[in-house]
C-alpha cells in the first residue's frame, strides 16, 4: 500500500472528474455542480487530500495571509492590538504575518519589502509612515490600511484613535478637581500620537496657564525617571499633577513617586493614556483615557478583508475613509479631587 500523500490527481480520479473540475470545487467556485461539489469534497476527505497552499496561490492569485507591521510587540498595548487583528482575521480565514520596526526607518522599510508578495494586504502602523515612506515602499496595488497616521489625504483607509479630544478631556478633568500645575509627560519626538496628546494637553489647560513639558518615549524607563525627577524637586516646585501620554510611562512613574515616598494621588496625581490592562489593577488604580484598543485592530483587519474582497481594488481604494476611533474618560483613584 502507498503511504505518498494524495494528489489532485488521485482526488479527480476517484470522483470521476477532471483535475480541472476538482481544482474549481475546492476554490469555491462557483461554475460546479453542487452534487459534483459535495462527491469531490467527499473523496478529498477520504483520502485526506491537502492541497498545495503554493499550487493554490498560484490559481487564486491569493495566499489568504495578511500582514501587520507596528513599531514593536512588546508590551500590553500591542499585545492588546494584536489580539484584535488576529480574532477577525481567523473569523475571515486569514492567516497573519507580524512584523515589528522597532521603531526604525530603515527597519520599517526593510519588513514592507520584505512582505510584499507574501501578503495580500497589510496593516502598518508605524510613525513614519507619511506620504514619502508609503510611497516609497508601499506598492500602489497591495491594499493597505493605515492605523493612527497622520498621513492627510491618504489612499489607503485610515483609523486614528482621537488622541487630541482625549488628552483635552484629561487635562479638563485636571482642572476642574482642583488640580492647578499640570505636567504632561510626552512621547517620542516626532510621533504623531504623542504631538497629538500634547496638542490635547496644552488646550485643556486654563486659558493664561504655562504648560510644563517633560521628555518620554512611551517607555516604562522614561516614566520612571520623570517621575523621580519630579519627586526630587521642591514641593513648592512640584506640579500636582502629571499626565503621561500613555500608561507604560505612567506605570513607571507610579514606582517612582512610591520609592520616594510621594502618596498617589494626595501629593501628586496620575493620569495616563491607553487604559491597558493593567492600569485598573496598579495601586492606585490608574485613571486613564480609555482606547478600544483590541477593537481597533478588529476594524482595521475588516476594513482590510473587505477591500481584499472588492473585485476592483483600485476602484474600491479611490478615495478611502478617515475613522477616529472615539475614546473614553476613565476616572480611578489615582486622581481623585484635591478640593471640596
Amino acid at each position: 500500500m502507498s503511504t505518498s500523500p494524495a494528489t489532485i490527481k488521485d482526488v479527480a480520479r476517484e470522483a470521476g472528474v477532471s483535475v480541472a473540475t476538482v481544482s474549481r470545487a475546492l476554490n469555491g467556485a462557483e461554475n460546479v455542480l453542487p452534487h459534483t461539489r459535495q462527491r469531490i469534497l467527499d473523496v478529498a476527505r477520504e483520502l485526506r487530500y491537502a492541497p498545495s497552499g503554493a499550487a493554490r496561490s498560484l490559481i487564486t492569485r491569493r495566499t489568504d495571509t495578511v500582514g501587520a507591521l507596528l513599531p514593536d510587540l512588546h508590551g500590553e498595548f500591542f499585545s492588546e492590538l494584536i489580539r484584535g487583528i488576529d480574532q477577525a482575521a481567523r473569523a475571515r480565514g486569514l492567516h497573519l504575518l507580524l512584523s515589528s520596526s522597532h521603531d526604525d526607518v530603515h527597519e520599517a522599510a526593510a519588513a514592507l519589502r520584505a512582505m510584499n508578495g507574501r501578503v495580500d494586504g497589510l496593516i502598518v502602523m508605524s510613525p513614519h509612515a507619511d506620504d514619502d515612506f508609503l510611497s516609497q515602499n508601499l506598492p500602489p496595488t497591495l491594499p493597505a490600511v493605515l492605523l493612527n497616521s497622520g498621513v492627510q489625504g491618504a489612499r489607503q483607509p485610515v483609523f486614528a484613535v482621537d488622541n487630541f479630544g482625549g488628552a483635552r478631556a484629561m487635562t479638563e478633568h485636571l482642572v476642574g478637581s482642583g488640580r492647578r500645575r499640570i505636567a504632561f509627560l510626552g512621547g517620542p519626538a516626532g510621533n504623531f500620537e504623542a504631538q497629538e496628546r500634547r496638542r490635547g494637553y496644552e488646550a485643556g489647560l486654563p486659558a493664561g496657564s504655562r504648560p510644563v513639558l517633560l521628555s518620554g518615549d512611551f517607555s516604562e524607563q522614561s516614566g520612571y525617571a520623570a517621575g523621580a525627577a519630579l519627586a526630587a524637586s521642591a514641593a513648592g516646585e512640584r506640579p500636582d499633577a502629571l499626565f503621561c501620554a500613555n500608561d507604560m510611562m505612567a506605570v513607571g512613574a507610579l514606582h517612582a513617586f512610591a520609592d520616594a515616598g510621594l502618596r498617589v494621588p494626595d501629593d501628586i496625581a496620575l493620569a495616563g493614556f491607553d487604559d491597558i490592562p493593567l492600569a485598573r489593577y496598579m495601586r492606585p488604580a490608574l485613571s486613564t483615557v480609555r482606547v478600544p484598543i483590541a477593537a481597533m485592530g478588529t476594524k482595521a483587519l475588516d476594513a482590510l478583508a473587505d477591500a481584499l474582497d472588492v473585485g476592483d481594488r483600485s476602484r474600491a481604494l479611490a478615495q478611502p475613509p478617515r475613522t477616529v476611533i472615539p475614546v473614553e474618560l476613565v476616572v480611578r483613584e489615582s486622581c481623585t479631587q484635591k478640593f471640596p
